[in-house]
């Protein structure tokens, strides 16, 4: 933090997801130690905020770090995370899209009025010291989606990972340190009180969040005793709606990679699929073959395609889901069990015969298990579909692209896709809506999400 490496007084233990085992410890930042952070960014905003030219090269250096880091970077995230190295990689990589994305994007005045009485423009201008809070499935990812607009806008940083998954983060605060000046980015890392002292310091301005709903509405519950902005991506419970007459195999190709990346850990990965009754036991069948064939095992070895759950909770999450709906009467057609060993592996697992009502159909299961549920009608599919908190994304996919897109328009999302799903660019806004989230994120509206407003006006 402040440009230097900051020591704590306690620390706390990094399992790898793959052997279940300590593997190192990370700094355990207390309320003093976020302070310290926060100041440091509150001290480097002013001349920050002033020097759009500086920011500019400032970002792109910090994508060629990253970048040059790759090496580093990865195996440390595969270490905590689980996910194949390869992954891993894309994941730095993207993170450094984004550095490069928002470097040399800008937001022009406005100008809103401009005739004999008064000359009116529309300016954004930065909030001041931001707290971003990085979940555990994409740390670097996801950081980067958050940090890159709020330094292009003009905001400083702290920065706090999920304590699941801190040292990747803490490897990029210390590779961003050489390009970075001081204070800009604040790299923490640290559990509960780190996480409080952060959304309740008086200094941050706004809080950026991706994780759980519970998690998201403690912090907007923090941030609204100092009125702080916050953008809260959340959970999402993904439907799939399979028309009828669709090609199962084809749809089974499509929607097993983005159920299962990265060990089913994506908030808008899907997670039930609604499949018409004429097509459903083949698609079953389908996703059943997939996932027998999945190579799971640890991501720092070749060949692996799937890694481990990332933490031992969850890991008792999923099981726990899937036991729940065998007994309500869910078939297994693939998996359904932990892999026997050291790690927290569980089976590539598909349910079938088993509808509303159930767990694993109603939560977010966020794991390696997909639950395919049968419909006959398909308003009542559209209608159990958006029968539920989340709207963070959804998919139709069928055979008659014009009726497919019928339907996904009836769906409540912040994102449908036709034939496809999880398919971003950064040039497209990402939000929920229902409790899946409050603000958008990526493109040009995550560079707003970072400012606010000031109308000047000039009168003639």
């Amino acid at each position: 933090m402040g440009g230097k490496a900051h020591p704590t007084a306690a620390t706390f233990d990094v399992v790898n997801p793959a052997t279940g085992e300590v593997f190192a410890t990370a700094p355990d930042a207390s309320a003093a130690d976020v302070d310290a952070a926060v100041r440091a960014a509150a001290r480097a905003y002013p001349s920050w905020r002033s020097d759009a030219k500086t920011r500019r090269e400032v970002l792109n250096a910090a994508a060629d770090a990253l970048l040059a880091a790759l090496d580093e970077i990865v195996p440390i995230l595969t270490a905590e995370q689980g996910k194949p190295l390869a992954e891993s990689a894309r994941e730095v990589q993207t993170a450094a899209m984004f550095f490069r994305y928002y470097a040399d994007m800008e937001l022009p005045r406005e100008v809103l009025r401009d005739d004999e009485s008064a000359f009116v423009q529309l300016v954004r201008r930065p909030l001041g010291p931001v707290a971003v809070i990085a979940p555990w499935n994409f740390p670097l990812t996801l950081a980067g989606a958050k940090i890159a607009p709020a330094l292009s806008a003009g905001n400083t940083v702290v920065l706090k990972p999920s304590p699941f998954t801190p040292l990747s983060s803490l490897k990029v605060g210390e590779v961003l340190r050489e390009v970075l000046p001081a204070g800009v980015l604040n790299v923490i890392s640290g559990g509960n009180e780190a996480g409080a002292a952060m959304t309740t310091h008086p200094l941050i301005r706004k809080i950026s969040f991706t994780g759980s709903i519970a998690t998201g509405k403690a912090i907007a519950a923090a941030a609204a005793a100092d009125l702080k902005r916050t953008t809260l991506e959340l959970g999402g419970n993904d439907p799939v709606i399979v028309l009828e007459g669709a090609d199962p195999v084809r749809v089974a190709e499509g929607v097993f990679p983005r159920a299962f990346s990265n060990s089913g850990q994506v908030c808008v990965a899907p997670k039930r699929v609604y499949a018409h009754e004429s097509l459903r036991p083949a698609l079953v069948e389908a996703l059943a073959e997939l996932a027998r064939n999945a190579k799971v095992g640890d991501g720092s070895l070749a060949g692996t395609e799937l890694g481990p759950v990332n933490n031992r909770p969850q890991l008792e999450r999923v099981a726990e889901l899937v036991d729940d709906a065998v007994r309500h009467g869910a078939t297994v057609a693939a998996g359904g069990g932990v892999i026997d060993g050291k790690g927290y592996f569980y089976r590539p697992t598909i349910l079938t015969d088993l509808g509303d009502g159930v767990r694993i159909v109603d939560e977010e299961q966020f794991g390696p298990a997909l639950p395919v549920i049968g419909y006959r009608d398909l308003d009542d599919a559209v209608a159990r579909a958006n029968a539920t908190h989340f709207g963070l994304g959804s998919s139709v996919w069928g055979e008659d692209l014009e009726r497919a897109a019928a339907v996904a328009e009836r769906l409540e999302a912040g994102t449908t896709w036709v034939n496809t799903h999880t398919a971003r660019s950064l040039d497209e806004p990402f939000a929920g809506v229902k409790w899946s989230g409050i603000g958008v994120e990526s493109g040009r509206w995550g560079l707003k999400g970072f400012t606010e407003f000031h109308l000047i006006h000039q009168a003639r």
